[in-house]
């Protein structure tokens, strides 16, 4: 499995150009995609009304947080090198576009953080929330979101081996540990508010 991971790894890392390393290196930015995160908070305010936006932005919060401990506290653990210090990665003609980091590599928190927002988000703005349940028919705004936030998420979960610092198998694992954890918290928040919703009536 791990032979297989590095050679899956070696060729998607080898295909580039100036405008894909450039993307890569886009998607691969935390900074950059602060503006969405707060337009993603906005829609859930927007959606939810103050009340349950609120508290579906901590959620969203608190499954990052979740996560990115969880993906540390894994890292250290496993102790799995990132493939730009490999020495036999680096042998295959691995490249790697942004600087080196010391910390390890399984699993990836990027992958894991970014599917944890999409679901978190998305789950925000369903058609079952409040505003959405006053229309008829198709919700396009929360079918358009789910599907670019869906993208998005797994753009900045493959960015991490295009920029050279995971393997594809971190990534994969990622985006399954995220979803997990995000599924749980959402799940767990709509029992909590069906629970409160049946005590005030």
């Amino acid at each position: 499995m791990e032979q297989l991971d590095q050679t899956i790894t070696l060729w998607l890392n080898g295909l580039h150009c100036p405008f894909t390393d450039g993307m890569w290196l886009l998607f691969s930015n935390r900074t950059v995609w602060i503006p969405l995160y707060l337009l993603g908070a906005g829609l859930m305010i927007w959606r939810c009304g103050w009340k349950k936006g609120l508290a579906m932005v901590l959620l969203t919060a608190l499954a990052i947080l979740c996560v990115d401990q969880f993906a540390n506290l894994i890292k250290n653990w496993v102790a799995r090198p990132r493939p730009c210090n490999d020495a036999f990665m680096n042998a295959m003609g691995h490249r790697l576009l942004e600087g080196r980091s010391r910390s390890y590599s399984f699993f990836s928190a990027h992958a894991a953080n970014a599917i944890a927002f999409a679901i978190c988000s998305a789950h925000a703005l369903h058609p079952g929330t409040k505003r959405a349940k006053a229309k008829n028919g198709r919700d396009t705004l929360s079918t358009v979101y789910a599907v670019i936030i869906s993208i998005w998420a797994t753009m900045v979960g493959l960015s991490r081996v295009f920029v050279g610092k995971h393997y594809l198998g971190d990534v994969l694992v990622g985006f399954i540990a995220g979803g997990i954890i995000a599924f749980a918290l959402t799940r767990l928040f709509d029992a909590c508010a069906a629970k409160a919703t049946r005590t005030a009536a």
